[in-house]
């Protein structure tokens, strides 16, 4: 399998490409901002992949801001969970109060093709199982996806050696620790773990190290 990646320089976020290899067709993951889709075109045309769909795990601009032009340039649908869907055209509703004036000057579309998820959703993309896992907390919508029980992506739920703030709009300590015990830390230890910030680790190291999991085994 083929995993690359793009940090955006806002934020540091992952903007994940995977495919099964090399020539073959890929998705996009959180593509965030500014307007990275020059730098994710050329990831994409270097391993000569071609693009089918942009899976969205939360709906901040850090991670959504270049969906649309990727998705509509490549002509992709996106897939984001029917909780965070709002975000696309009102992003103000989960960022904080310092960042909601800026926004509030910009204009926000969807990509031409959005597709809705819920928990458990199926996406057949890639010839793989990819399966959508709801994980509140962060934010109502935010959601993590594995792939081929070998990939986990993430988003800013579970990071290596922390987790994702909840203190922003749409974001709940609560919901944040019923979804670590019931949706992370059930997760096969050999998976590979994508976050949306951060290096990569595995759910093994993370139930042993994560300070965060650790507690809720105690």
């Amino acid at each position: 399998m083929l995993v690359t990646s793009f940090v955006a320089p806002m934020f540091a976020t992952n903007c994940w490409v995977i495919a099964a290899g090399p020539g073959q067709e890929c998705i996009i993951v959180d593509p965030g901002m500014p307007d990275i889709s020059d730098e994710i075109e050329a990831l994409i045309s270097e391993h000569g992949l071609k693009p089918v769909a942009a899976l969205i795990t939360h709906g901040h601009l850090d991670h959504t801001f270049s969906v649309k032009p990727l998705a509509d340039g490549y002509g992709i649908s996106s897939y984001i969970h029917t909780e965070d869907r709002d975000l696309l055209l009102k992003p103000q509703g989960a960022h904080g109060a310092e960042f909601i004036q800026t926004l509030d000057a910009m204009k926000f579309e969807e990509p031409n093709e959005v597709k809705n998820l819920r928990h458990g959703d199926e996406i057949d993309l890639l010839d793989m199982k990819i399966t959508a896992i709801h994980a509140p907390g962060h934010t109502r919508g935010s959601t993590m996806f594995t792939i081929n029980d070998e990939l986990l992506i993430t988003g800013d739920v579970l990071f290596a050696g922390s987790i994702g703030r909840t203190d922003l709009p749409s974001g709940s300590h609560e919901a944040m620790q019923k979804t670590l015990k019931t949706r992370v830390l059930p997760l096969n230890d050999g998976l590979r773990v994508l976050p949306g910030h951060g290096p990569e680790t595995t759910i093994k190291f993370e139930r042993k190290n994560n300070p965060y999991l650790k507690e809720l085994q105690a």
